[in-house]
């Protein structure tokens, strides 16, 4: 028996895409793929052209006006900071239509940064796709693999979450108040990682290793696999252990290196890890400053010289460490017509 085509089913919907950058041009071929119709795109710069006519053949690129005009349900995925403006400088030309679905993509906001165009009666989203996009088609089969960070009113929550499930993912409700934490989570995680791999890569080539990815691949690999499934039971290595003489003599050759970004990030990485350590009993109070001294430096500078931690550096047993207060910021006014801020920002990715 043939399955039906899907955009014979109920509830299909005209999707329009602003923004036809590694996640939008991704995301509208899923939802196309799950039998909505793509109404139209906007894209900027030749690469969004490019990307759109390979993942959405046959849509038209349109203004972000008519792409508005046109759609019932508007996928918004622009940069961060273009965010706000975007949206209210298309509330300022009247462009929303009540019982539109306006959905963005940003991990940052939740449906705050919607308030214009709910105030015009459409109905906000806010749907995070936690991967990162190549905007090529190899992202659609990884899909059933991601998670989307959802935020949505209450009353249409199972919509967002339907939508979720229709391009194949998993849906996961994140609380307005959490976008912000949410985000910084996702992004310590991944950008990070990336960072990480990036300086251990160049200290193995700086020594002549050929091909560095071949030799750090398996171990990252393994360590990453440990780490999800065994959490901070994963932990190995000099610090987990306190090994104070291994840890000493990687500072001082790190030293010796001229890198100080990577002996910086080692250093603070190290005591991160010493701290968990003492925090989760794999290591007693006094071998985890033990640690902190080995590794020297004062913390909160760059300097590689200076004297170690001490005992306010490591908590003991049950104690917490983190910062008192943090700073919130809202974005900034819109400026512009909607379409000049479209025009001045890159594609979303």
């Amino acid at each position: 028996m043939n399955s039906p085509d899907p955009s014979r089913r109920p509830g299909r919907l005209g999707v329009g895409i602003v923004g036809a950058g590694k996640v939008g041009a991704v995301l509208g071929a899923a939802l196309r793929a799950a039998g909505h119709a793509v109404v139209g795109v906007s894209a900027v710069s030749e690469a969004s052209r490019e990307r759109a006519g390979m993942l959405l053949p046959g849509v038209p690129v349109l203004e972000i006006p008519d792409i508005i005009e046109r759609a019932e349900l508007v996928l918004l995925a622009v940069p961060d900071d273009a965010l706000p403006p975007l949206v209210e400088g298309l509330a300022r030309l009247g462009s929303w239509q009540s019982g539109q679905l306006v959905v963005h993509t940003s991990g940052r906001y939740g449906i705050g940064v919607l308030a214009p165009a709910r105030a015009a009666g459409a109905i906000p989203l806010a749907l995070h796709p936690a991967m990162t996009f190549t905007g090529m088609t190899l992202d659609l089969g990884r899909l059933p693999d991601c998670c989307f960070g959802v935020t949505a009113p209450g009353a249409v929550l199972p919509i967002a979450q339907a939508l979720v499930v229709e391009m194949g993912a998993e849906p996961v409700v994140i609380e307005e108040e959490s976008r912000g934490l949410y985000h910084a989570a996702l992004a310590h995680a991944s950008n990070h990682l990336v960072t990480l791999a990036s300086q251990s890569a160049q200290l193995l080539g700086d020594l002549g290793v050929h091909r560095p990815e071949r030799m750090l691949g398996p171990l990252m690999k393994a360590s990453l696999e440990n780490a999800l499934s065994a959490g901070e039971g994963a932990l190995t290595g000099p610090v987990s252990r306190g090994d104070t003489g291994t840890v000493a003599a990687h500072g001082k050759a790190l030293a010796a290196h001229d890198a100080q970004d990577i002996r910086i990030a080692y250093r603070e990485m190290a005591r991160a890890t010493a701290q968990r350590a003492v925090e989760r009993g794999l290591l007693s109070r006094e071998q985890g400053e033990a640690v902190v001294a080995a590794l020297g430096g004062d913390p909160s500078s760059g300097s590689g010289s200076g004297s170690g931690g001490g005992p306010a550096d490591v908590p003991g047993d049950g104690q917490k460490s983190g910062p008192e207060s943090g700073s919130k910021s809202g974005p900034g006014s819109a400026s512009g017509e909607a379409e000049t801020e479209a025009r001045t920002q890159e594609d979303g990715s």
